[in-house]
């Protein structure tokens, strides 16, 4: 494409998860390993995703060798990047309407009336 952004590679990426070392994080990594197939061993794409207290950056590469040794390579940016967080995990399949919840983000939890009794207790 002239002036225009070269077409994406259909190569499928190698998989970079980073800090994902809780045993909620390993189950999230291995959801997000299932999502892609297996990759030749010659694939220069590079899909990561990172944990940073609960947030999940991704990010794709891809990567040239740049000199003779094996460690000279430039790493390249080529987009999308995203920032994410678990919001939820079912265990079953898509279309299980009353599939159980493994997990299922809560970040405003009503504590209010269990301050007062810790501190009317104290």
């Amino acid at each position: 494409l002239e002036g225009g952004a070269a077409p994406m590679s259909e190569a499928y990426p190698h998989l970079i998860l980073n800090n994902f070392n809780t045993q909620l994080g390993r189950r999230v990594g291995n959801i997000l390993k299932c999502l892609f197939p297996i990759p030749k061993p010659d694939t220069r794409r590079v899909i990561t995703f990172a944990n940073d207290d609960d947030h999940i950056s991704f990010r794709h590469h891809v990567y040239n060798k740049e000199g003779h040794k094996e460690d000279d390579l430039t790493l390249y940016e080529v987009g999308p990047r995203f920032e994410m967080r678990l919001y939820q995990i079912k265990l079953g399949t898509l279309d299980m309407k009353d599939a159980d919840n493994e997990y299922v983000l809560r970040p405003y939890m009503n504590t209010a009336g269990q301050k007062s009794d810790a501190v009317a207790r104290g």
